[in-house]
């Protein structure tokens, strides 16, 4: 199987070596380069890759504000001149990130993680642009970033015009609105309880009866989310409670 793959990086000699070792791999398919965030972005729009090599210190935009404008963020290798930085930058589930100049030996040890992460992928299509569990999204709040698997969220909730996304024992902004995340996520392990508030089934520990026809749900995490009485009858069926 082909990977599809692009690269954004400002520097012509650092794409020119990105192209270099990329060619030792014939099941890497290169479709494309850009050479700023502007460029990458309508690129990987139009060609929708697997794996991306992104260089993190460009000029004007950056490669996380690249990731922060992405529904949906490939495979993604970054490529950088400032160990510390990648490492302080990236605190959760960072593919790999390349040193510049890029050594035949780290390559290739990436290349084995894309390819591990892509077998362990779901296979499924996705015919309405919806995210699957196994998708990735990326979240940037203040000086933290994460690559979260959609998986891996336990539920989202409203605060002001944004929402606050909730995996493992983090809880950082994400800069859309409730709505906006719902029309992607999908819908087999997702439900809007409320207004408020959208959960992620698989960690629902416990349902419990609650006033006026409402349910109240207990979470993995310890957290309670109140379902309303209109899709509290919605659950009950999709659920057959």
């Amino acid at each position: 199987m082909k990977i599809k793959s692009v690269i954004v990086e400002d520097s012509r000699l650092a794409r020119n070596e990105l192209k270099e070792l990329i060619k030792k791999y014939p099941e890497l398919d290169l479709v494309g380069e850009a050479e700023n965030v502007d460029q990458g972005y309508a690129l990987i729009q139009k060609e929708q890759p697997q794996l991306l090599f992104l260089d993190i210190n460009m000029p004007e935009k950056n490669g996380f504000e690249l990731l922060e404008m992405l529904d949906e963020v490939p495979i993604t290798v970054f490529t950088t001149a400032f160990d510390e930085y990648a490492i302080k930058s990236f605190e959760y589930n960072a593919l790999d990130y390349l040193l510049k100049p890029v050594s035949d030996k780290r390559f290739a040890m990436a290349i084995e993680k894309v390819k591990v992460k892509l077998a362990s992928a779901s296979e499924e299509a996705d015919t309405s642009k919806r995210l699957t569990e196994n998708s990735q999204i990326f979240i940037k709040d203040g000086e933290a970033c994460w690559l979260v698997k959609i998986g891996d969220i336990s539920h989202f909730e409203i605060v002001g015009n944004y929402t606050r996304v909730f995996f493992e024992d983090k809880k950082p902004m994400l800069y859309k609105s409730l709505n906006q995340v719902e029309e992607k996520l999908p819908k087999q392990s997702f439900f809007r309880a409320n207004r408020q508030q959208i959960v992620n089934t698989n960690f629902i520990v416990n349902v419990v009866p609650w006033f006026n026809g409402k349910l109240k749900l207990e979470m993995e995490n310890g957290e309670e989310i109140e379902v309303s009485r209109r899709q509290s009858y919605i659950f009950k069926d999709r659920m057959s409670l």
